[in-house]
């Protein structure tokens, strides 16, 4: 969360990578009483961005920010950041997909079991169980490989409707729309009027995806986080605020692939 985005904490997190082994030094704050460890580093920025993931609580500064503007920051944003750990504290870490029978993942929404069988490749869903014929299913990556093709493939043959619904509710035809495995932004609205959308919303709920392909079709209209452009959002998709803390949560159950 930046200083300048009271109204949008930003993209959502689908989960985070290790922290690099040179990861930012550590300090502590007290906030509502609570020790909160964090990591620290100053940037090449306007703003105080803060954000929360698997690994705790990261906080960066523009490079000449006095400490006491930085500490007057974290307080009054202690809320938002306490509730935020605590719920990244019960949703633990997300699981990973091996390619094996038995796992399960969401898919639209709804946990599906995956049944990995000797056969000619192919991907078909049968209620609850998705079953992954492969000649060589003790070749996990191969499975996984399958698995992954036919994801994405679901995605976009859910997602382009929707993109075309929205833009033409903005009076504009639908706009280029590429897949993207960008494994911590849900969406992107370029300058250039294409939107970028990530395979793995094909684990949410639909009405959930459908926030966030209202977000980037709303960019097409206001390429910024202005009240004009949150304005949009709400004539577009009036449950954002709900949509958004539901997909902040089932974000953190997807598994990795």
């Amino acid at each position: 969360m930046d200083r300048d985005a009271a109204k949008d904490p930003g993209q959502l997190a689908l989960f985070d990578e290790p922290p690099p082994a040179d990861a930012a030094p550590t300090r502590h704050a007290l906030l509502e009483g609570r020790a909160v460890e964090f990591r620290f580093e100053r940037r090449h920025r306007r703003t105080i961005g803060i954000r929360v993931s698997e690994h705790g609580l990261s906080v960066a500064a523009p490079m000449r920010a006095p400490w006491r503007e930085i500490e007057g920051f974290l307080h009054e944003k202690a809320r938002w950041i306490l509730d935020k750990l605590d719920k990244r504290a019960a949703a633990g870490k997300p699981a990973t997909i091996f390619g094996e029978s038995g796992e399960t993942l969401p898919l639209y929404g709804h946990q599906v079991v995956l049944v990995v069988t000797p056969s000619r490749r192919s991907v078909s869903l049968a209620g609850s169980e998705l079953h992954l014929n492969h000649p060589e299913p003790h070749r996990r990556g191969a499975v996984r490989t399958l698995l992954l093709k036919w994801l994405k493939a679901r995605a976009l043959e859910a997602l382009a409707p929707r993109v075309a619904h929205y833009a033409a509710r903005v009076s504009l035809p639908p706009p280029p729309l590429k897949l993207s495995n960008a494994r911590t932004q849900w969406g992107v609205c370029m300058s250039s009027g294409r939107i970028r959308l990530s395979w793995r919303l094909v684990h949410l709920d639909p009405e959930l995806a459908d926030y966030v392909v209202a977000h980037e079709v709303a960019h097409l209209v206001e390429l910024n986080h202005s009240d004009r452009f949150w304005a949009l959002v709400e004539w577009l998709y009036p449950h954002w605020r709900e949509a958004r803390e539901r997909i902040e949560h089932d974000a953190a159950t997807i598994p990795r692939i």
